[in-house]
């Protein structure tokens, strides 16, 4: 099981560091993991002048999965475009065909009082979003920024084939055949021609799962019914801009993103695995961050390409066990509860395994 570990920028190393710990654990256990690291982002940026080093992407494409810390930084603002860190992370997803991006949205009861909305809303909620991760408006040409006219101007080409609409239909209905059946596909239909394409050939995919309840809403609709009613999804398959807002808006009903876990899955199951959230530079280096969703991403890695679901949901109990004995990073911290830091919580996982 070769694992390429990339921890990036931020609080990246940190957080990469406790998943690290607790594969070392599955390790002695038995599981034959090997693990490599290397540098993307803006650590990549700094050693060797660009954010996706062809060192990196050759181990990345060697290895049968990815674990990546985050990208990201103010000091890198000011590059050029081709340098900024996020180049480093949308190069690979593209390098490996990681294009379907599995998000799920889970709140344990324990954190029920964490989500800023009332615990009777959120309380059982279990969402997965399944988000196309390589092609849209950020992967689309023609783009740039150029002057016209005197006036200098901004564009993006939002675009999808029939082909990417259909991979990412089937991996969406495939993940609800396995839990309750029902499917909401999100579009902008009414506005962009790109999404009735997306509406029409996701209703025709459907034919092939005739199990399944699929249901159309438009994102803004579905933004707002996000914290109207979450508990009404299931699995919510879409785009790629709109997977990444949504996906976003979702795990603030979880209480924290840094408890959600992501993979970034290719067509054979071969997976790029990471939390949710940024390298959130303020709190780098200072012990605070949350490494669940990192931990938790190693799970998703167990299940989705390796295979061990065992392991997975192993790792899953450890640390609902850490939850349910109150121990909690500052984004999740509450009254009655206590307030840990990254390796404390870390420590609490490795004990609970």
């Amino acid at each position: 099981m070769k694992i390429c570990v990339l921890p990036g920028d931020g609080i990246g190393p940190e957080i990469t560091a406790e998943a690290l710990r607790v594969l070392a654990a599955l390790r002695s256990d038995g599981l034959p993991i090997e693990t490599e690291q290397a540098l993307i982002g803006g650590s990549a940026v700094d050693a060797e002048g660009v954010p996706l080093p062809q060192s990196t992407l050759r181990l990345a494409g060697e290895a049968d999965a990815v674990l990546l810390g985050a990208v990201g930084g103010p000091q890198w603002d000011g590059l050029p475009r081709d340098q900024r860190p996020e180049r480093g992370l949308l190069g690979i997803r593209k390098s490996l065909e990681l294009f379907a991006n599995l998000r799920p949205a889970i709140l344990y009861p324990e954190l029920a009082n964490a989500s800023t909305l009332k615990p009777e809303v959120v309380a059982g909620l279990d969402i997965m979003i399944v988000r196309e991760l390589t092609g849209d408006i950020y992967f689309g040409q023609p783009r740039g920024i150029e002057q016209r006219d005197g006036e200098t101007v901004g564009f993006n080409t939002m675009i999808y084939s029939e082909a990417e609409i259909r991979r990412i239909a089937r991996v969406a209905f495939g993940i609800a055949m396995k839990r309750d059946r029902r499917l909401c596909s999100v579009d902008k239909m009414n506005v962009l021609e790109c999404t009735q394409l997306w509406r029409d050939v996701v209703t025709d995919e459907a034919k092939a799962f005739p199990e399944v309840r699929l249901t159309h809403m438009l994102v803004d609709n579905a933004a707002m019914q996000l914290v109207r009613n979450p508990k009404q999804f299931d699995v919510m398959v879409t785009g790629n801009m709109f997977g990444d807002i949504l996906s976003d808006e979702a795990s603030m009903l979880t209480g924290s993103i840094g408890m959600l876990p992501s993979a970034s899955l290719d067509a054979s199951n071969k997976g790029m695995y990471e939390p949710s959230h940024g390298s959130a530079p303020d709190i780098a280096g200072k012990g605070l961050a949350n490494p669940l969703a990192t931990i938790l991403s190693v799970a998703m890695m167990l299940r989705y390409t390796f295979g061990q679901e065992e392991a997975a949901q192993r790792v899953e109990a450890a640390v609902k066990r850490v939850l349910s004995d109150g121990l909690r990073t500052a984004d999740i911290f509450e009254e009655g509860t206590r307030k840990v830091g990254t390796t404390q919580i870390g420590d609490a996982v490795l004990a609970a395994l």
